[in-house]
């Protein structure tokens, strides 16, 4: 019994010795700082795995990003629709702008119009030694004379046979319903009588129309002169000095773009003096030819109408239509059927000859505009700005189709100018590119 209670003394006092070394390391433990203080926070862990969904759950597939979603046709769609729809606003906003100071902008057409006819004498007495502001004034001057002369001419005819004319329109007329009364039409008397009442009952019954014409037509002499004079002074001022004023011109264009336009500007200028002069020479071939035709034919009034058709042939297809119309009415209700179906047998004829001979060896190729563009320029044109719109479109067209032909030219030029050369080519092997063609 005594050796029992030595052993459990010894066990306590082991115990007792491994007590004491636990509380010192944890007293230890205590004083010392945590091994992760001063270290960043470590980013959290993964979320926890969403379980499956059961299985008599529908699947859903993962939905794509919109842009990806629409069809490439209907995003290029997209892209070029609001691009038109923001050139379509500039437009309608540049159109109503024009439309608001329509005066100014067709005087000043009508004076680029006629300096572009005016400037080659200048140019030619300036070459002779006239200094220029002599030069531009016996030219302006001989210029603006002739113009004047030519509508006092008509005028004096018109008023000198208006008597002679009335008489024969009245003859024409009583002829015109005889033929029609022994013509296969079978047009009675009643009918004819029947037609003309109606035409007084017309002209009775918008008298008050009529009138407020009549009141119109003063305003419209009083902003036809003052857009003369406009036309005049402006024409001046662009022989004198429109090559300062082209290059103020410039300075308002990006420095970006203003090679280009340098480049562009002196080729649409003689596209546009190359369609005035080419279409004044076509215009007087047609008077000459055509008042010969109607004065042989005794036609009244032959010269006042054949400065009516030199005047109309500015406007394309449509003018010639008008005063050869004109023509042939004048001569139906003055001299009978024969007389005017001779007229339009003549009025054909040059037509004919002025649009496959004329037209191009006089303007060739600086000039030429496809004939469904001629159509809807005019028409466009007389739309916007009556008469005067359809002066000015076709010029207008041809100058654009010059400017962006000799642009396009100039960019191609300009990327490969820019482009970087194949390798191992050396600066003798690239040879330098042809200049942009103007009717490019």
């Amino acid at each position: 019994m005594s050796r029992v209670p030595g052993w459990l003394g010894r066990l306590g006092a082991g115990l007792n010795r491994v007590g004491r070394q636990w509380e010192e390391r944890r007293a230890e433990a205590e004083k010392e700082p945590p091994a992760d203080e001063g270290r960043p926070p470590e980013p959290p862990g993964p979320p926890a795995q969403v379980p499956p969904p059961p299985g008599y759950a529908p699947a859903v597939a993962a939905r794509p990003d919109p842009a990806q979603a629409v069809p490439w046709g209907v995003r290029v769609a997209a892209e070029a629709g609001w691009r038109l729809l923001v050139l379509a606003g500039t437009v309608w906003v540049l159109m109503r702008v024009i439309s608001a100071v329509q005066l100014v902008v067709l005087a000043f057409v009508a004076a680029l119009l006629i300096t572009a006819l005016l400037q080659p004498t200048v140019a030619r007495l300036m070459r002779r030694g006239v200094p220029r502001g002599l030069a531009t004034a016996l030219t302006a001057l001989l210029g603006f004379v002739v113009m004047g002369l030519v509508g006092w001419f008509v005028t004096w005819q018109v008023m000198e046979n208006i008597g002679n004319l009335s008489d024969q329109v009245q003859d024409g007329i009583d002829e015109l319903r005889r033929w029609l009364l022994d013509s296969p039409f079978h047009v009675t008397d009643k009918q004819i009588n029947d037609i003309a009442e109606n035409l007084r009952e017309a002209i009775g019954a918008n008298t008050d129309q009529i009138t407020s014409a009549g009141l119109e037509g003063v305003t419209v002499v009083v902003e036809t002169l003052t857009g003369i004079l406009l036309a005049v002074f402006s024409t001046l001022f662009l022989l004198y000095d429109g090559r300062r004023i082209w290059e103020w011109t410039l300075k308002l264009v990006p420095a970006a773009a203003r090679p280009g336009v340098a480049g562009a500007g002196p080729r649409a200028w003689r596209t546009l003096t190359a369609y005035v002069r080419g279409t004044v020479i076509v215009a007087l071939i047609d008077a000459i030819f055509i008042g010969l035709g109607i004065y042989f034919l005794d036609v009244p009034m032959a010269v006042p109408l054949a400065v009516f058709i030199f005047l109309f042939a500015f406007i394309p297809l449509v003018g010639a239509v008008i005063s050869g119309a004109l023509a042939v009415v004048v001569a139906l209700v003055t001299q009978g059927v024969f007389t005017a179906v001779m007229t339009l047998v003549v009025v054909l004829a040059v037509q004919q000859i002025e649009g496959h001979i004329l037209q191009p060896f006089i303007l060739g190729r600086a000039v030429r505009v496809h004939p469904l563009a001629v159509v809807l320029s005019v028409a466009a044109g007389g739309m916007v700005a009556g008469i005067g719109g359809a002066v000015v479109a076709v010029p207008l067209v041809a100058v654009s189709n010059t400017v962006v032909g000799y642009l396009r030219a100039y960019s191609q030029e300009a990327a490969l100018r820019n482009s970087p050369a194949p390798h191992g080519a050396t600066s003798t092997d690239a040879s330098p590119a042809p200049p942009p063609r103007a009717d490019a």
